[in-house]
């Protein structure tokens, strides 16, 4: 039996892999594009996400301190690495892009390192835009003294419209 099973695992060795299956079309408003290196697009070279799409990736909260609120509070989404494994994205950097055209680059080992989340809910509540969402990028700041820094705190997109992964 092991020629059998070595010629078997040759074979499927051989066979050339099926191409990445692409994400579901949005069916309601884009409230995210990821565009650059995406080997999954679902609309042209790009990947859009309605908010039910992000809503069916595993979601994760945390509470935590920020520069922005005056108390600790709790976040809730998929966790960036998640939206990213997706639509097939790999790079070395993330551009994030909020509503007002704000840009801030952070590294794409970021997303492996922490558990960065695409936080849709703050304290279990949809995000207005005017309190930062619909979509903001935040870090699991209380985890770790490291990210309760100048550089982890700006690396925080909130009202998220795109990631160009490069």
């Amino acid at each position: 039996m092991p020629t059998r099973r070595r010629f078997v695992s040759c074979l499927a060795a051989a066979l050339p892999m099926a191409p990445a299956r692409a994400l579901d079309a949005a069916t309601g408003p884009v409230v995210l594009t990821v565009f650059g290196r995406v080997s999954k697009p679902n609309a042209g070279s790009a990947a859009q996400f309605d908010m039910a799409m992000l809503e069916q990736l595993p979601q994760h909260s945390f509470v935590t301190r920020t520069p922005w609120y005056a108390t600790p509070r709790k976040f809730s989404g998929p966790l960036l690495r998640d939206v990213l494994a997706a639509c097939g994205a790999r790079g070395s950097n993330l551009r994030a892009t909020a509503l007002n055209d704000y840009r801030v680059d952070l590294p794409f080992e970021d997303t492996q390192r922490f558990d960065v989340l695409l936080a849709r809910l703050l304290d279990d509540k949809p995000m207005a835009v005017r309190d930062k969402g619909p979509l903001f990028i935040i870090y699991p700041f209380d985890s770790s003294a490291e990210l309760r820094t100048t550089v982890y705190f700006s690396r925080s997109a909130w009202q998220l419209k795109s990631l160009e992964v490069q």
